[in-house]
């Protein structure tokens, strides 16, 4: 089946980027930007979604699918002025907040809500990830490799991040069979947990949430997602936890070995001043 379809998730609030801000020119750069995905970088004071989309298009995608919040003006703008490729279909999908809440209700709440309104994903394969990290050509080349199973994530191998120890830790591990299949999604991991999730080299897996779903596959682990208790929120991992919880080997892990440039805080935004 043809995989040429990527998903976006670029609604967040980020609010972990606006709390690190110290200086107040880069305040007034946050106030006026509604995502970190659209904060200037590199030599041309490009959006960062700039880069990622390149780096898509490069690996093969054709179609775009971005997954906003209601106040998307800025997006819309963006695909009005030809930011994107003239080949390049690019849609956008709008998470709504429910009545009851004051804040979006997740990552799997929004891949539901552009599930629901293209309903053609559901009936294809397609790549999602987040809005914030720099993911590789390679990477997302990967994910559009034909195979025998419906999903597939990457498992990036911590030892060829760039980051502290400190801030790996705050990631996603990955519990994989001897076979290469996902088991198991574990967040914020206890310290003397970590050894037991390394893999047969001695390697900790991470996820770094880029994703390739068979849209029909996934759909019902979406919308059946329970409310994280604390976070509040419907939590992609949760739903993909639940899917290989009745599903086993049904998510390839395809191992990679690279650093994720990735927009957490302001600190960050100097790391991509030589991109072109």
């Amino acid at each position: 089946m043809e995989h040429t379809s990527l998903i976006i998730m670029v609604g967040g609030a980020s609010s972990r980027m606006k709390r690190s801000l110290q200086a107040r020119e880069e305040e007034d750069v946050m106030n006026q930007i509604p995502h970190k995905s659209l904060i200037p970088v590199g030599k041309q004071g490009r959006p960062f979604l700039y880069y990622l989309v390149t780096n898509a298009v490069e690996a093969g995608y054709t179609k775009l699918y971005l997954i906003t919040s209601p106040e998307n003006v800025a997006f819309q703008q963006l695909k009005d002025q030809g930011m994107f490729p003239e080949d390049l279909e690019v849609h956008l999908a709008v998470q709504q907040v429910p009545e009851e809440r004051e804040k979006p209700l997740g990552t799997a709440d929004a891949l539901q809500q552009c599930l629901d309104q293209y309903p053609e994903l559901q009936r294809t394969t397609f790549t999602v990830c987040n809005g914030d990290n720099l993911y590789s050509i390679g990477a997302l080349k990967d994910l559009r490799e034909e195979r025998t199973v419906p999903h597939a994530l990457i498992s990036y191998g911590s030892s060829g991040f760039d980051y502290t120890e400190e801030r790996i830790a705050k990631f996603a591990v990955m519990d994989i069979s001897s076979d290469g299949f996902l088991q198991q999604i574990i967040e914020k991991p206890k310290a003397e947990e970590v050894p037991q999730y390394k893999d047969a080299a001695g390697e900790l897996r991470v996820s770094m949430n880029i994703f390739s779903f068979f849209g029909a596959g996934i759909y019902p682990y979406l919308k059946n997602c329970p409310i994280d208790p604390i976070r509040d929120e419907k939590e992609l991992p949760k739903a993909v936890g639940m899917l290989v919880a009745e599903q086993p080997k049904s998510v390839l892990c395809i191992p990679r070995s690279e650093h994720i440039p990735d927009l957490t805080d302001a600190n960050d935004i100097q790391l991509f001043k030589n991109l072109d």
